[in-house]
């Protein structure tokens, strides 16, 4: 049988690795690979609170050690298409899938000393976010199995707090 204290030892190994990776991977470090989509969380300016993908969302993110990223979001409303042909949808499935989703990649730069990233959206399901202006992310937390921030002002005006967590291999 384990002992308590080989327990007790193992956990301490454990935190004590975890706060160690903390300290010593920058952001720009922690944040490549993949991550899964968990939970977004809208905030308007009179508190009011949604979630705009619904309480299961679906989707990932990627960054690479090149400076590029892409990101896909979608609520499990994702309706299936009747003809089975995206260039057919109806004008209901189409605003559906707009409401319910969305995608976008390009370039992102770190600032460190703030805990910011900076994307620029080269290409999206949302052309509006298209353009050489960056949107800025402010970082809240970030470990080596999970990564928050916001994202302080949206075009529809509310503030987005998302959390993803480190994809499975």
């Amino acid at each position: 049988m384990i002992s308590a204290r080989r327990i007790i030892l193992a956990l301490a190994v454990l935190l004590a690795s975890q706060g160690a990776w903390a300290q010593t991977l920058s952001i720009r470090d922690g944040i490549l690979g993949a991550w899964s989509f968990v939970s977004v969380v809208s905030q308007s300016d009179d508190g009011r609170r949604g979630e705009p993908f619904g309480a299961n969302p679906q989707g990932t993110i990627i960054f690479t050690p090149d400076g590029r990223f892409s990101l896909f979001q979608a609520s499990t409303k994702v309706p299936r298409l009747a003809a089975n042909d995206r260039a057919r949808a109806t004008p209901e499935e189409a605003m559906a899938v707009v409401r319910e989703s969305i995608a976008y990649h390009g370039k992102y730069t770190i600032n460190e000393i703030d805990s910011e990233i900076f994307l620029i959206i080269e290409g999206s399901t949302y052309a509006n976010l298209i353009g050489p202006n960056p949107q800025r992310r402010v970082i809240t937390e970030i470990t080596a199995m999970d990564l928050a921030f916001s994202n302080p002002r949206t075009p529809s005006g509310v503030t987005l707090h998302t959390v993803w967590r480190r994809a499975a291999p």
